[in-house]
This record gives C-alpha cells, structure tokens and sequence, in this order.
C-alpha cells in the first residue's frame, strides 16, 4: 500500500463528520431516497456498506466473509516459551492485543489466558499471565524481559498465584483468595483468566479474573510499579475479594459466595477510566485507580437484548468515529426444524441445540452507558476479543478459536484452535456506523 493510499484509508477509518449518513439503499430494496449532499455521497463511496441482518433479531450471521481467513488475518508469531516449542504457537483463548505509543513510539502488547505443560486446558490451575511486546503487529513479538525482577522465575511471566511469597506489609502482590488451593476432587486449583493489558496516565495496568476454580472468582486489577514488564500488585479495591458483589452463577463445583462478576475490562477517555464486566454492568474508577467508586448496585448498560437472552461473555468498550461499540461473545447455537431447517442463533442452550461457533457480536450507541442499537456479527468465530488500533490508524480484531466445543473443537481442527490470532476490521462509515471482519466484497449479500 503506497503512502497515499495509507493515509487516504487513515482518514476514510478516523475522519468524516459526525451526523452525515451515507444514504444508499439496501441491496434487493427501492432506492426512495432524496439526492445526498456531495460530501455525504463521497463518504458512501470511501466506506463499505452495511450488510441486511438475518431476521429474526437473534439469528447469527454464519457468511464466510465474516470469518478470519488467509487474506484478512494472522496468527501472531509470538516468542515461544518451551513449553510452546512443540506445538510451535503459543497455545492461547481470551487473545488480547493493542498498540500504545510510549515515549513517542509504538508499543505492542499481547497477553492472553495460557495453559500448563501436562494440562489440556487453563484448568483446574494455571499458572499466572504472560506479556509479550513488539514494535509492529508483524514482530518481532518478544516476551518481556522479567528476569531482572525474578531471575529464577520463567521469563514473561508478570503475574501469577505463586508469586504470594512476594506480598509486604502495604504491599500485596497475590491476596489470599486468588492463592492456589487444593481439594479432594480437582487437586490443585487457581486459574488467571481474560488479562487485558493498559497504558493510562503513564502507568500500566492489567485487568484480570481469577477463574471458576479458584476460592473465588472473579475479576481484579495489578498496576505496575515499573515498566509494562512490571512489577505488579494489587490494587486496594481487591485486596479482600473481586470487584463487585458475589451472586449465584457459575458451575456447581463453586463455593456458595465465592462467584462474582468476571471478565473485568478497562475502558479509558481522557482521564477517565471504567470497569465493564459481563455481561451488561460497569463501574466508574476512583481517580487514584486504586479501586471503583463505591455504589449500592453497578449500573448497567442500556441494550438491545436477544429475546430468550442468552449467557453472554468478554464483554469490551471501544470508541470509534464519536461513538461507542460494545462487543460481547455468544455462541452461535444450530438446530433443525421439522422441515429439515437448519437454524443459527444466539440461542440459550436447549435439546436439540448445538455449539457451532464463538461469535463476535456487537452493538453500537452514542453513550458509553448505552442505549446500544441491536447487535450484528462482527466476525465468526471471533468471540471473546478486543478491537484495537494500530499505530497507521488501521483496525484489528482479535480471535483465538475456541477449542472447548462447536467447529473449532473438531478432531481435525483442535491442533489449530486456542491461537493469538489478529483479524483486519473494516468500518462502514459515519451514519451507517458498522464494524465487521474484513469482507471480501462489501456488496454481498447473500451466503456463499
């Protein structure tokens, strides 16, 4: 791509003045529209179009243009730790990527949920959190250099349960409801998952949840006293449990209170910084970042929900083009009818329903709070993500391929599932206001 071109994309991405639609009818409609302004009709020919939604409300939108494919994405060849060098890619779900300039330079960051040698999953222990950093989302992608902070500790790792022996007074590391436990079923417990990584007001901060089996779940924050490879603690807000209150959710193998809200992100404005947590509460920071603002209930976004409601997950704030794109991941759930109809859905589990594929859906409002519009498919299979910007203003997506059930759990597939994938975005434009995977052709319409 030349330099013209890069910057003509640059702003076709980031620029366009807010409230100018693109008035273009939808394919297979009449065109009943008045005449655009000049500057409204350019802005349509810059921008790909909205695609028609499935209907009813609720049904998933399985186009392969909205997969993650050869020509849209990538699989981050990040440094392998010897655990990796087998399977030769770092085996990795909850993929978290995003691009910061720190001191007047592009920074990469990529964590995500790992596993341990010997474990087929991040179950019933994990080991802690990963970073790796790059200059460019092409590489080199390297683990961060922790070996000053713990020399005899594997290298990258920035966080883990086992890092208790670190603790101070005024200083915790690792409370004692995120430290490994043992029982007589599952034997030794404690997982880290989801980690988001931040840069806000010049310090770095990493957003985390302890997982269904640790003493109690849910979600937390570290902030670094040092660079992005640390050294982390906690902040005071969980130094005795999660963020938010405990509720009944989770398996049954979780101790009765021990259950919060899990899957903690941080969204930032200005000097402004949010909680959100699944699948529709948030919570404003205090400004010293040490904890939220106390409050009798969370609120809660205003949406457009899916009529059964199913369990949502990874829920994440991202601002483009003056509004606010809440994302949300949702399996896409198949069924027959007695017709021999198959059905795609964001459905609640049932007889007769079938995890297909971890979808990426969204929605989008002019309000943080919301109300959000109804949500469409970002991206097939691309659930359990963040959007991010690259340091040319371009879009990405992240992905890992959920290797727990539906079409990425296949035999044949399994090998490839649990990846740091990256997926290029396209945006429809102001007034129509959509994000999705990379199309191959905007204008189809129709499955093929």
């Amino acid at each position: 791509m030349s330099t013209n071109d890069r910057a003509l994309r640059r702003r076709s991405l980031l620029g366009g003045a807010a409230g100018l639609g693109a008035a273009a009818a939808l394919p297979g409609t009449a065109a009943h529209a008045a005449p655009v302004p000049s500057e409204a009709a350019a802005s349509a020919r810059r921008h790909p179009s909205n695609w028609p939604d499935p209907e009813p409300y609720g049904v998933a939108d399985t186009r392969p243009d909205l997969w993650p494919r050869a020509d849209n994405s990538l699989v981050l060849p990040l440094e392998l730790r010897p655990r990796d060098r087998e399977r030769g890619t770092v085996w990795m779900r909850d993929t978290y990527v995003n691009c910061f300039v720190v001191d007047g330079r592009p920074l990469y960051v990529a964590t995500g949920t790992t596993r341990v040698p010997g474990l087929p999953a991040a179950g019933p222990w994990n080991d802690g959190i990963f970073v790796w950093t790059s200059p460019s989302l092409n590489g080199p992608w390297r683990l961060v250099d922790t070996t000053r902070i713990r020399p005899d500790a594997e290298k990258g790792k920035v966080w883990s349960p086992e890092f208790v022996t670190e603790n101070r007074p005024g200083r915790t590391v690792v409370a004692p409801w995120q430290e490994y436990w043992h029982d007589d079923r599952f034997g030794k417990r404690g997982q880290a998952w989801a980690p988001e990584l931040h840069h806000f007001k010049g310090r770095w901060y990493l957003v985390a949840c302890m997982g269904d089996h640790s003493r109690k779940v849910g979600s937390f924050m570290l902030v670094s006293e040092g660079g992005v490879e640390g050294p982390y603690r906690l902040v005071e807000g969980n130094l005795g449990k999660p963020f938010g209150e405990s509720f009944i959710g989770g398996p049954n193998f979780i101790e009765p209170g021990a259950y919060h809200h899990i899957d903690g992100g941080l969204y930032t404005e200005g000097d402004d910084a949010w909680l959100v947590l699944h699948n529709d509460l948030y919570a404003r920071f205090r400004d010293d970042m040490e904890d939220i603002v106390p409050t009798t209930d969370l609120p809660r976004f205003q949406q457009t929900p899916y009529a059964p409601e199913p369990y949502l997950e990874g829920a994440y704030v991202f601002k483009h083009g003056g509004r606010y794109y809440l994302l949300h991941a949702a399996w896409d759930r198949t069924s027959v009818d007695a017709y021999g109809s198959v059905r795609n859905a964001y459905d609640p589990p049932a007889a007769g329903r079938v995890q297909y594929q971890y979808d990426a859906i969204v929605a989008v409002s002019d309000r943080f709070e919301g109300p959000y519009s109804e949500r469409w498919t970002l991206g097939v299979g691309a659930g359990h993500n963040n959007i991010f910007r690259d340091h040319h203003g371009d879009l990405w997506a992240t992905f890992f391929r959920n290797p727990a059930a539906g079409y990425w759990a296949a035999p044949s597939r399994v090998d490839e599932a649990a990846v740091p994938g990256v997926v290029r975005l396209e945006w429809t434009g102001p007034g129509n206001d959509r994000l999705y995977v990379k199309r191959r052709d905007p204008r189809h319409t129709t499955d093929g």
